[in-house]
């Protein structure tokens, strides 16, 4: 199933996105759905093409867990040991963006790069201190994201928050998939100026975590609780590297979807 939120002619909702993606979204429908997906879905029975609304994020959590260094050749590529245990950061909630929203360079800095990255969404009742079996029951889904880094104050600051955490730094979408196994799926991220001319810049596949996601799920609810709605990002592979004014940036998750976001300067 793929959950989405959406804005409409009436207002904002969640739904469920109906038909067979392949063929684009001229394809696709989504029924409106009354409330809050994390319970027994009921239908308003009101629906649209997907063409006729706009999709949001796919969730607004009150925190997204970050987990850094987890796939061995990104931590190379920056000369870094892969880590004992996993490396936990932040973004704020404001950082988050939906699809077709623009990340927004700021003026502080002259590296920006994309991170392409399997997002987890957590869902009812949240994971407190849980093992890796119910760690596995409290996702609700998944979905993609960029985990969009100042990588020049990345490196200046000694410490990830302000690198990390501008508005606009964390594009999710296009929708929360609750039925996908992701032990081993393809993550891709392309970058260009029009979408015949997209330059494939990272290429890997969720296997090679160093941490899978029950582990990591576990982990981060010993460290802090999970609520539920909340989003934990598993990590980039390698091939990270600079966006510019212009750009488009589509991460694409084998099995969930795909989120293209462009690139401006903060205006």
């Amino acid at each position: 199933m793929r959950i989405a939120r959406f804005a409409h002619a009436k207002g904002m909702s969640f739904g469920v996105v109906e038909g067979e993606a392949e063929g684009g979204p001229q394809g696709l429908t989504i029924a409106e759905i009354e409330g809050h997906p994390f319970g027994q879905l009921q239908f308003s029975g009101a629906r649209w093409a997907l063409p006729d609304v706009r999709l949001l994020s796919p969730i607004l959590p009150s925190k997204v867990v970050c987990v850094g260094r987890n796939y061995a050749e990104h931590a190379a590529e920056h000369g870094s040991e892969v880590p004992t245990e996993p490396l936990l950061f932040l973004k704020p909630s404001t950082s988050v963006i939906g699809p077709r929203d623009a990340i927004r360079l700021p003026v502080f800095s002259r590296q920006v790069e994309h991170e392409a990255e399997l997002a987890v969404v957590i869902g009812a009742p949240g994971a407190r201190r849980v093992d890796r079996a119910t760690a596995a029951r409290a996702i609700f889904g998944y979905t993609c994201a960029n985990d969009v880094t100042a990588r020049d104050l990345q490196r200046s600051d000694g410490q990830w928050t302000r690198a990390k955490g501008f508005d606009s730094f964390c594009p999710l979408g296009p929708w929360i998939t609750t039925d996908v196994d992701v032990t081993d799926l393809e993550v891709r991220c392309e970058v260009g100026r029009n979408p015949d001319e997209m330059e494939v810049r990272q290429l890997g596949r969720t296997k090679d975590m160093v941490f899978d996601v029950p582990a990591l799920v576990s982990y981060i609810s010993h460290v802090m609780t999970l609520l539920p709605g909340d989003v934990v990002l598993t990590g980039t592979p390698a091939g990270v590297s600079p966006l510019t004014d212009g750009d488009t940036v589509t991460v694409r998750i084998e099995g969930i979807g795909e989120l293209t976001n462009s690139v401006v300067p903060v205006g």
